[in-house]
């Protein structure tokens, strides 16, 4: 059993991360604007919209895809 993750570990759990964000981004694309969405903030779920949603599923994807660009370039 290791102690630490190992570099390929953490690179697999990222991709997992990144590839639940870009589902739920196409998941909202495909709502209407309309619509009103529930949004996890820790333990707690939000009302919000679609936009709003979809902007914050972005800027975790985006910043998700930056770390894993950071540790498959080290």
């Amino acid at each position: 059993m290791s102690a630490a993750p190992t570099n390929s570990d953490s690179q697999r759990h990222l991709l997992k991360e990144v590839r639940s964000h870009e589902v739920a981004v196409a998941e909202l694309n495909n709502l209407p604007a309309s619509r009103t969405v529930y949004q996890r903030n820790g333990n707690i779920l939000f009302r919000t919209t679609v936009q709003k949603a979809t902007v914050s599923e972005q800027k975790q994807l985006d910043m998700l895809k930056s770390k894993l660009q950071k540790l498959s370039s080290s």
